[in-house]
């Protein structure tokens, strides 16, 4: 498909959606910013509860591609999460066939398959196809996105690709991160190949830069045109000294989800 030119960008006032408000409008888009609160500096971005579904449609109208960031990106109560994380990624799919946009970025996460296993020394790559373990309610939440995305492709021909994505941060800040790493250049990479691939149907990827110590394929990444620039082996040395390496018989070290499989960080509000 050609390049989308207007994008609605939810959750921009995240930490991700404000790397990639800053990045993607260098490869032409004009971004179209929502989130539950005001954005500093962004006079024109639309403040709406993805829980609204009116404001989620107005918002939606006239945009030829949405990013789909916003959500709860940490654990939290199963209702909570039902409302941000699963009514609300419903009605922006319902929003985007009523108004009928093509293309839907989905961002889901390494935590929709959390309790893989992760690889040790000559172990494969995880493969995209690897079934599906979520590692907590919101691991669960983008889970059921996934299977949004490719219900909406099935029945109303509305494309995704969603994004498995790791840890997106200017720098990686643990051990296991360096493994699941993409440097926000990288996301800017993949979000722009996502959004001008031709016929990806639902197409399902893992986010992260090309790491040395990579634990799954990108090679449904690649496929889409992206190439990734960046490792996270320089940051090895320092965050190995500090930390230590992963360790066999310690559970949050065994699985793909870290620390979500055992103590998941709580969202606060």
């Amino acid at each position: 498909m050609p390049a989308p030119r207007t994008v609605l960008l939810t959750g921009a006032a995240g930490g991700l959606g404000t790397l990639m408000r800053d990045l993607l409008p260098a490869y032409g888009y004009r971004l179209r910013l929502l989130d539950l609160r005001p954005i500093e500096g962004e006079p024109d971005a639309v403040v709406a509860d993805l829980a609204d579904k009116d404001a989620v449609r107005e918002a939606v109208r006239g945009v030829d591609a949405i990013i789909h960031l916003a959500g709860i990106s940490l654990e939290a109560p199963f209702e909570k999460i039902l409302k941000a994380n699963i009514e609300g990624t419903y009605h922006l799919y319902e929003a985007a066939r009523e108004e009928g946009v093509g293309r839907i970025v989905f961002a889901s996460s390494n935590h929709a398959v959390g309790y893989t296993p992760r690889p040790r020394g000559t172990d494969p790559l995880i493969p995209i196809d690897t079934p599906r373990r979520p590692d907590t309610f919101y691991g669960l939440s983008k889970s059921f996105g996934e299977d949004l995305a490719q219900f909406y492709w099935d029945k109303h021909g509305l494309e995704t690709v969603s994004v498995r994505i790791g840890s997106c941060f200017p720098e990686p800040t643990s051990v296991r991160m360096l493994s699941l790493w993409m440097s926000p250049a990288d996301g800017a990479r993949l979000l722009h190949a996502s959004l001008t691939a031709e016929n990806v149907g639902h197409t399902v990827v893992y986010g992260s830069s090309a790491n040395t110590r990579l634990w799954w394929d990108l090679t449904t990444a690649r496929a889409l045109g992206y190439d990734p620039q960046d490792d996270s082996e320089p940051y090895a040395e320092k965050l190995i000294a500090e930390q230590g390496e992963l360790q066999d018989g310690v559970e949050a070290h065994a699985y793909l989800g870290g620390q979500f499989v055992t103590d998941p960080p709580v969202w606060p509000y």
